[in-house]
C-alpha cells in the first residue's frame, strides 16, 4: 500500500532535512507518494504568497501534510505560514510529545508528557488596532466552541494514549473572562472522562513546577499563546527543539512539523539536525496505521543518537546530517 502525502521541505535547512526524512521513511518500507509543495519565504518570493492555493488544495486533497520550518520575519513582512495553515485548514490541535532520549544528557532521565495546545485562537489571530500613534491593542478572542473541542481533543487523547492525568495551564487569575472561559470549558468536559485526573495550574507556576520537576506532568492542556511558549520550554528539558516532533490536527486533514526554525546560517552546509523531522514522520506514519514502522523509526534515531559520533553539533557531536541519516537508516535494517 502506499499513501499520497503533501511535501512542503520550507526554508533555509528544510531542503536538507526533508531529504534525509525523505531516505529514513523509505528505508523504513512504507511507500509515500510525496506531492511537493511550496510555503514560507521561498514561496513568497517566488509566487508571491507564503501559502499558495496550491499547497492548501494539495493538503485538502491528500489530507496529510509533513512540513519543514519556514522563515517568518519579526515585526513586519509577511504573516507567518505556519498561523495561515492552521487558520486556513482549521488545524486547531497542535501536539508536541516531549520524550527524554536515551544518551542525551540533561538534568531529567524521565521526561515523558504531551502538550496540546489550542491553535487557532487567542492573540494568534492577529487581531490588532493601532489606537493612537503611540498605543496598540491586541485582542485575545476566547470562544465556547474552541476550548470545548480542544479540551474534548486533549481528554480524548489520554484515552487513546492511556495517559492518567491533564493538567490545564491558564492565567484566570487575571485574564478572568477569557482564561476563565478555557479553563471552565475544560472542566466541563473533564466531568465525561473520570478515569482521567484533571487539575489546573497558572502558567507561570507550571513554568517553574516544570523545569523543577518535569516527571510529574503527563498532558499538557494550554492555549495558543501558552502552549507556543511552554512547548519551546519543554523541549529545553529533553535537549532541545531539534530532539522534538510536532503535528497539527484538524477534523479532516493533519499536518506533521518540526517545530524548531529554519536557521539560515548553516542552511547548505550538511550541518542540520533531521530529527525532529524525522520523528515528525514517525508520528504521521503512526496516523497512517503504519505503528510498526513508526516504532522502528522511532527506536532507530534513538540507537542512532546514542552513539556521540553519530550526533550533530547542536547535540554535542560533530556528524554531517548525512552521516547522522546513514547512522539511522543503519539502525532500521
Amino acid at each position: 500500500m502506499s499513501y499520497a502525502v503533501t511535501l512542503i521541505p520550507g526554508d533555509g535547512i528544510g531542503e536538507e532535512i526533508t531529504q534525509a526524512m525523505q531516505q529514513v521513511v523509505e528505508a523504513s518500507g512504507v511507500k509515500i507518494n510525496w506531492d511537493v509543495q511550496s510555503a514560507g519565504l521561498k514561496a513568497v518570493q517566488t509566487l508571491g504568497s507564503a501559502l499558495p492555493e496550491a499547497t492548501l488544495s494539495s493538503i485538502r486533497k491528500n489530507q496529510v501534510a509533513l512540513k519543514g520550518p519556514t522563515t517568518t520575519p519579526v515585526g513586519t513582512g509577511h504573516k507567518s505560514a505556519n498561523v495561515l495553515l492552521r487558520q486556513s485548514l482549521d488545524l486547531y490541535a497542535a501536539v508536541r510529545p516531549v520524550k527524554s532520549v536515551p544518551g542525551i544528557q540533561t538534568r531529567f532521565d524521565h521526561v515523558d508528557l504531551i502538550l496540546v495546545r489550542e491553535n487557532t485562537e487567542g492573540l494568534y489571530t492577529g487581531l490588532e488596532v493601532q489606537v493612537t500613534p503611540d498605543t496598540v491593542v491586541s485582542l485575545k478572542v476566547v470562544t465556547e466552541k474552541a476550548s470545548t473541542r480542544i479540551a474534548r481533543f486533549a481528554l480524548e487523547l489520554c484515552e487513546k494514549q492511556k495517559r492518567k492525568k491533564i493538567t490545564i495551564g491558564h492565567k484566570a487569575n487575571i485574564i478572568k473572562l477569557g482564561d476563565g472561559l478555557f479553563l471552565r470549558m475544560a472542566y466541563e468536559q473533564a466531568q465525561k472522562y473520570a478515569q482521567v485526573q484533571t487539575e489546573d495550574c497558572i502558567v507561570d507556576a507550571l513554568c517553574m513546577k516544570l523545569v523543577m520537576n518535569p516527571e510529574r506532568f503527563d498532558v499538557l492542556l494550554l492555549e495558543n499563546l501558552y502552549g507556543d511558549i511552554l512547548s519551546d520550554l519543554c523541549a529545553g528539558l529533553v535537549g532541545g527543539l531539534g530532539l522534538v516532533p510536532g503535528a497539527n490536527f484538524g477534523d479532516k486533514e493533519a499536518v506533521f512539523e518540526a517545530v524548531h526554525g529554519s536557521a539560515p546560517d548553516i542552511a547548505g552546509q550538511n550541518k542540520a539536525n533531521p530529527t525532529a523531522l524525522i520523528k515528525s514522520a514517525a508520528m504521521m506514519l503512526e496516523y497512517l496505521g503504519e505503528k510498526s514502522a513508526a516504532e522502528n523509526i522511532e527506536n532507530a534515531v534513538n540507537k542512532a543518537l546514542s552513539h556521540v559520533a553519530s550526533r550533530t553539533a547542536d547535540l554535542g557531536g560533530a556528524a554531517t546530517t548525512e552521516i547522522f541519516t546513514h547512522a539511522v537508516i543503519k539502525a532500521l535494517a
